[in-house]
């Protein structure tokens, strides 16, 4: 018997489990095994070991599905690396990589590689089809005229090429074989001079391991920039891996890269993809059948035979960061994963994480930069900050707000009111005795929605009947309080009734094809007013779009994240960049309460360097990110003084064994502490050195898996993104 280490998605140190097999099977391969009473999916990791136990008690390998492709060995390195970095179980990290398809033990069918067609000297020696029939000559043409057609661009040629190609087949006039490149359309656009430059300066660097920090603000065309460099790889028969950070991204991309790469084999990749889609789609990938991978944060870590080109758009969005099981961050993986294949990354983006800003200031990254709107006619919006503090809001609106919306209505404009909060309002309350109304399972308030008739929490999705009278006083008064998407709309129609006033947010946009249809209706000049959320702050592109109002935009500064800022500034500049990327003029209004901070500065001037180059500065002086490290070390118990003594005692008992250089600061409550009827307390390691830091989590991991109190339960989050 040959014994086998392999891969099963359970919670060890390593996740690797000794089975036996009467023959040596290749790494990589995906087998069925017992555990416990179950059949599992495995992944063979290492073959042909010593078991350092009695090998008598060596299960065998149920089934070994050796008719698939193993898993390549670069994928395996890149899982390997991921479990290292990221403290995760070697075995639930490969499971989570994988599509639902490939986690079941059962056979997979293999994607058949797509035939490509061409006539054969038989052919060439035939009459071609008459003139007259123009359809049928033009695809006997192109049948002559190539190495290799498929059938969708035949069918483009001539509607019936299928049964036509089946008659010339059948009288062996046409060969049909597996190899063929692509036929790229040539783009209709024509790259300006910042373009250009940043197009040639990835394309010198093609074969070799080179990461780029694309900075272009808003409406610069930096996706012209990547399909220019996209189409150099393709052409080369060579893969593409594209990320994006939201999937309500994915509609308006795809519907660019099917104009500008229409024979490419492309495979979308996103957890609204069908599973039986999703796993073929991932198999093709690995099969060298798709050229093409575009998807979110999980397909960086889809198999891919020859990539020759990493793309991760809007780089800085927090999408990127998984924030439960294994807490990785796709953007991080993506750059590994280009040093590991040797082939360029362009990390892009119009407000960079502060992260990747400073290794390109650095020269760990080359920088790229597109200063100016890729439209001539276009110019940066201009940007009214509002001092809201003594004003009388209507439902969040100043006056001058609902002056400009009214004026750009009766002007044939389309506008967007931008808030970043669902519902029709966060809170509902009793004016007589002080009540509001909390989610019993999370130290949230419950928000009102009024179209259900229902309090839901948006952290646990606890759902109840909106109450008549006061639990407390019993006063049937009972007040909304404060402002959601559902409030801002009804707003919006009632002031002006003859608009078309549409909102978007996860709620009205929770069905599959939801995104199409209203970028049908903005392309139809069907929609006058847009009110929406974080949805649509980034990554769209609608001419007719040429005011903004922003209406709470000082949230987020009242939280203790020190990241709070950074955000902040990149919402209210994508969201800014919006306005005006046609020939209107775009201009932008954000309401706030403290008009004299900083990012308001920054915003109004449109300045990423002024912010940044500030921000930096602070950062530099309290050694937090990108100029130290941190990972954030968490549990939740029935009641927080639980969690809190569980890190605590943890902490004191390794303080003598950590390096010099990493600090550990006291358990603290999380800034929801209550969360699904679970209390959180949170501990953060900080270190200038990222050895030593990851030596500290490794010695915290051991601790921790010696615990044995089963009512707490913990993680860690190494490059935490939020407190």
């Amino acid at each position: 018997m040959i014994y086998h280490r392999i891969a099963l998605n359970v919670p060890l140190s390593d996740g690797l489990l000794t089975y036996s097999h009467p023959e040596t099977l290749p790494l990589g391969t995906r087998v069925a095994v017992p555990f416990r009473g179950r059949v599992m999916v495995g992944i063979v990791w290492e073959a042909g070991i010593a078991p350092d136990f009695d090998p008598a008690k060596i299960l065998p390998v149920q089934t070994a599905f050796t008719a698939e492709m193993p898993l390549p060995e670069d994928w395996r390195g890149l899982i390997a690396f991921a479990s290292r970095y990221y403290h995760y179980p070697l075995g639930q990290t490969a499971s989570l990589a994988l599509p639902q398809g490939l986690k079941e033990p059962k056979d997979v069918e293999m994607p058949q590689p797509p035939l490509f067609y061409a006539l054969n000297e038989a052919g060439r020696a035939q009459e071609p089809p008459k003139a007259r029939f123009h359809k049928k000559a033009a695809l006997w043409q192109a049948l002559a005229d190539s190495d290799g057609l498929a059938m969708a661009q035949l069918k483009r040629i001539n509607a019936q090429a299928a049964k036509l190609v089946d008659e010339w087949l059948a009288q062996g006039w046409i060969d049909a074989h597996t190899a063929g490149k692509p036929v790229l359309m040539p783009s209709e656009k024509t790259l300006n001079p910042d373009q250009l430059a940043a197009a040639q300066a990835v394309q010198t660097a093609f074969g070799r391991f080179a990461p780029f920090l694309l900075y272009g603000i808003t409406g610069s065309g930096k996706t012209e920039v990547y399909f220019d460099v996209m189409e150099k790889v393709l052409a080369a028969g060579r893969q593409v891996l594209f990320l994006l950070p939201e999937i309500n991204l994915t509609p308006q991309l795809l519907a660019r890269v099917q104009a500008r790469f229409a024979d490419v084999p492309t495979a979308v990749l996103h957890s609204q993809t069908a599973a039986g889609r999703r796993t073929q789609d991932y198999l093709r990938a690995m099969a060298n059948q798709a050229k093409l991978v575009i998807g979110t944060r999980l397909a960086v870590f889809t198999p891919l035979a020859d990539v020759g080109l990493i793309v991760v758009d809007e780089e800085h969005d927090s999408s990127f960061k998984q924030d439960n099981e294994l807490r990785y961050h796709a953007r991080d993986l993506a750059v590994w994963r280009a040093k590991q294949s040797g082939c360029p990354i362009m990390l892009g983006s119009a407000t960079p994480s502060l992260e990747s800003w400073h290794k390109a200031q650095s020269g760990a990254y080359q920088l790229l930069e597109l200063a100016r709107r890729a439209n001539p006619a276009a110019r940066p919006p201009q940007v009214e900050i509002l001092n809201v503090g003594r004003l009388k809001l209507d439902n969040g609106f100043s006056p001058q707000a609902l002056n400009l919306l009214k004026q750009n209505f009766a002007a044939g404009g389309m506008s967007l009111v931008y808030l970043n909060r669902r519902g029709y309002s966060p809170a509902l309350f009793c004016g007589d005795c002080g009540h509001t109304f909390g989610c019993p399972n999370c130290s949230a308030k419950m928000v009102l929605h009024q179209r259900a008739r229902q309090l839901r929490c948006h952290h646990c999705d606890h759902r109840t009947a909106i109450p008549f009278k006061c639990p407390d006083c019993g006063n049937q008064d009972l007040t909304a309080v404060g402002q959601g998407t559902q409030r801002v709309e009804e707003t919006l129609r009632a002031f002006l009734p003859q608009a078309s006033v549409v909102r978007v947010d996860r709620d009205s946009t929770a069905h599959k094809n939801d995104w199409d249809e209203l970028y049908r209706r903005i392309g139809e000049g069907g929609i006058d007013i847009l009110v929406g959320t974080q949805m649509l702050a980034k990554g769209h592109d609608f001419a007719r779009l040429n005011l903004v109002i922003v209406l709470n935009a000082d949230g987020s500064l009242y939280s203790a994240d020190f990241r709070a800022p950074e955000r902040l500034f990149a919402e209210l500049m994508q969201v800014s960049g919006r306005a005006g990327r046609a020939d209107t003029p775009g201009r932008v209004l954000i309401q706030t309460q403290i008009p004299d901070h900083a990012v308001f500065a920054a915003v109004k001037a449109q300045d990423y360097r002024l912010f940044a180059d500030a921000e930096l500065a602070e950062r530099q002086q309290f050694s937090m990110p990108p100029f130290g490290f941190q990972t954030a070390i968490r549990a939740d118990a029935p009641d927080i003084a639980a969690a809190m003594n569980f890190l605590n005692q943890i902490r004191d008992r390794l303080a003598p064994t950590l390096p010099e250089s990493v600090t550990q600061f006291g358990a603290a409550p999380m800034l929801m502490v209550r969360l699904a009827e679970r209390e959180r307390a949170q501990l953060f390691l900080e270190s200038a050195s990222r050895k030593d830091l990851h030596h500290a989590v490794s010695l915290w991991i051991q601790a921790l898996q010696q615990e044995r109190d089963h009512k707490i339960r913990w993680s860690a989050d190494v490059d935490p993104q939020e407190m």
